[in-house]
């Protein structure tokens, strides 16, 4: 065989108009196949004239048994090679319009983010703790969601400016299990978007295969040869072009719930370190109440002997001693049981910091710093800090890109396949242009009955979407309810601690006048008894408030979403 000529193409150039072989490409692999065994057998002239030729001269051609398989429609043809034949512009132009279609808009409804009139203003900012921004601008309102310059950034918890708590916190992303559990969940929803996408394209695959075969001597129309060698190595590549979008969609629903997936994990950091600054400050009031316990142990250990000597002296009764000692071991009990408390927060603390709570331990520390004031913005912006509301938000948008996936199952489901490779029973004719076969195709597969099952599906989508895009709505009802409510327990607190400190002062000038009037011998030991109690009583009183406050702060700073908004979502 001498070597094609150089105006030869391993292509050629043109397609000579010829007859249909068949209406599948099995026939043409069928064809290329077979091709050996009609050159042996002498069969090949018979073809001549029937508008099929499975071979090219080979004086001319080195692809002597490859059929071109072009379409028309969507069936595949097989037609011969010629040197005479024109462009295959038929096959360009298809080509040209399956890129067309495959860009085509999606089936099914487009999103809308749910709507929600957000308030001009919180209603319970009274307390001092909270910073208002200043009224709307006269002809115009604040820019909705979009959080300001003085709105909390990343480590909200260093606005109370404590060391200690800064640490502990820290240790939050490294250590947690609960937020690598989320993190986790998060990787995995965005592989599922990769996997998604990876369906827009083509699949390839490959084949080798080596044989000795043996067939029947007595088959009908035997040949004479029996035993042969089959060596075949070829590819596969196969494709659906998503002309209705449902892949599209799937993409868009998997990467709306990747997005859901981060903004839950960004709820379970900001409910992590809230519950670890919650817990903190806990422990530190009842540090400070420890510490007035302990005071309060000593100053009745001092009276105690007081009365005890004034007893020995003649001067008291045996019933002020046995007073003194009552009160005494009473608050040593109250001493006690406060270290209950604070070894069960500690143990929370560490165990959200990740510690080995054999070996963890956090000093006492009293609360005896300011409280710090929480800047809330304006209403509409909560929509963009809290994750909780945003999860809840790109969960809708999935919902939605599921009615689309529905309503494609509606549209026929085409898929485009070819075929390629090399056959051959000679190891050194295997890979040759004359052991080359080739085969394309199409399939396009509409259902045409399914007692509505399909059109159920999509009702159910919708009803879906309508389910999601409630519970969105009712996930900001009641992000607001919990700023109202942290914003008036601020408030209530503010003025129940302003109370409760007037009470102290006043209690202590009583018990001051008291121990006066039993030194000088005008009263017994029982009202300096009653008028220390009430002190300790309002003291313990004004510590929990303070506690309480710091509380009822780092749970507005919660509600308000910390130092996050939907700008740190994935894209």
């Amino acid at each position: 065989m001498r070597a094609p000529q150089a105006e030869k193409k391993l292509v050629p150039a043109n397609i000579r108009e010829g007859s249909v072989s068949g209406h599948d490409f099995s026939r043409a692999v069928d064809a290329a196949k077979s091709t050996r065994a009609l050159q042996a057998a002498g069969k090949l002239d018979a073809l001549k004239g029937t508008g099929f030729s499975p071979y090219i001269n080979p004086a001319k051609s080195t692809w002597a048994s490859a059929p071109e398989v072009c379409f028309s429609g969507l069936l595949p043809i097989s037609r011969s090679f010629s040197e005479t034949c024109k462009a295959p512009t038929a096959f360009l132009s298809a080509s040209l319009a399956l890129i067309l279609l495959v860009g085509c808009k999606p089936v099914g409804p487009n999103y809308t983010r749910p709507g929600y009139q957000a308030p001009a203003a919180y209603k319970e900012t009274g307390a001092t703790a909270v910073v208002v921004p200043p009224p709307s601008p006269a002809g115009g309102g604040w820019q909705p969601a979009t959080p300001s310059d003085g709105m909390l950034r990343g480590n909200w918890w260093e606005i109370y400016q404590d060391r200690q708590l800064n640490q502990l916190e820290d240790r939050i992303a490294d250590n947690n299990p609960g937020l690598r559990q989320a993190l986790e969940t998060y990787l995995a929803a965005r592989d599922q978007v990769k996997a998604a996408r990876a369906n827009l394209f083509p699949t390839l695959s490959g084949n080798l295969s080596v044989s000795r075969d043996r067939v029947s001597a007595n088959r009908p129309l035997a040949s004479g040869v029996t035993d042969y060698n089959d060596l075949v190595i070829g590819g596969q590549a196969s494709w659906e072009p998503d002309f209705w979008g449902r892949i599209r969609r799937t993409v868009e629903a998997a990467r709306e719930n990747a997005q859901a997936s981060a903004a839950d994990m960004a709820n379970v950091d900001l409910s992590l370190h809230a519950e670890m600054a919650s817990d903190y400050f806990q422990l530190r009031g009842l540090d400070a109440q420890t510490k007035l316990l302990t005071a309060t142990v000593a100053d009745l250990q001092h009276q105690l002997d007081l009365t005890q000597r004034l007893f020995s002296g003649g001067i008291g009764t045996g019933v002020d001693v046995a007073q003194a000692r009552t009160q005494l071991e009473t608050v040593r009990a109250q001493l006690v049981d406060i270290g209950v408390a604070r070894a069960q927060f500690e143990h929370a603390i560490g165990t959200i910091a990740g510690y080995d709570l054999s070996t963890f331990s956090i000093p006492p520390s009293p609360l005896d710093i300011p409280l710090p004031k929480v800047p809330v913005g304006v209403p509409s912006q909560l929509l963009q800090r809290r994750p909780d509301i945003a999860a809840s938000e790109r969960l809708t948008a999935a919902a939605n890109e599921q009615i689309g996936i529905a309503v494609s199952a509606f549209f026929p489901t085409i898929n485009l396949g070819g075929a390629g490779g090399f056959e051959s029973t000679n190891p050194g004719t295997w890979i040759q242009g004359p052991s080359s076969l080739w085969s394309l195709g199409a399939q396009a597969t509409q259902l045409l009955f399914d007692a509505g099952q399909r059109r159920a599906l999509t009702s159910q989508a919708r009803h879906n979407y309508e389910a999601q895009a409630a519970a969105y709505r009712n996930t900001v009802f009641h992000a607001f309810n919990d700023v109202e409510d942290q914003l008036s327990g601020l408030r209530v607190l503010e003025q129940e601690s302003g109370d409760e400190q007037r009470a102290v002062a006043s209690a202590q000038n009583s018990f001051n006048l008291s121990n006066q009037r039993y030194k000088g011998g005008v009263t017994s030991y029982l009202e300096v008894l009653t008028a220390e109690a009430t002190l300790l009583s309002n003291q313990r009183a004004a510590i929990d408030l303070q506690a309480r406050q710091f509380v009822s702060s780092v749970g507005l700073v919660r509600a308000l979403g910390g130092g996050w908004d939907a700008s740190q979502l994935p894209k």
